[in-house]
């Protein structure tokens, strides 16, 4: 998924608490849905960038020598102007478009279809 394009809020919202209810019936529940989302999101994030930032890898052993190259700089701060992981799972929760499966409630009578 191409967070950039996200239209999650780069800031705290206030938010109606049953709407996150919505889907579960239960707020710790989508919490827990949300927070595992933000963990995902985050992992993906801190791949993409620690791919990008590789290649601008110098392996120098000289501790005097730093080199503060611009494109790094400015790619650094573009993922900090990102949406933090937890309002982007927040927003994807909401607009129905995370998948969540509990195994726990998907016991299955077999007494029923004996007949």
């Amino acid at each position: 998924m191409d967070y950039k394009k996200s239209k999650a809020p780069t800031n705290t919202v206030t938010r109606n608490i049953m709407d996150f209810c919505e889907g579960t019936d239960n707020i710790y529940e989508s919490v827990a849905i949300i927070g595992k989302r933000a963990n995902q999101i985050s992992q993906e994030l801190k791949q993409e960038l620690n791919k990008k930032l590789a290649e601008f890898a110098n392996y120098n052993d000289s501790l005097e020598e730093v080199f503060e190259n611009r494109e790094q700089i400015e790619i650094s701060r573009y993922y900090e102007k990102l949406p933090k992981p937890t309002l982007i799972a927040s927003e994807e929760f909401l607009n129905h478009e995370i998948y969540w499966h509990d195994p726990a409630k998907d016991t299955h009578d077999d007494e029923d279809d004996d007949f």
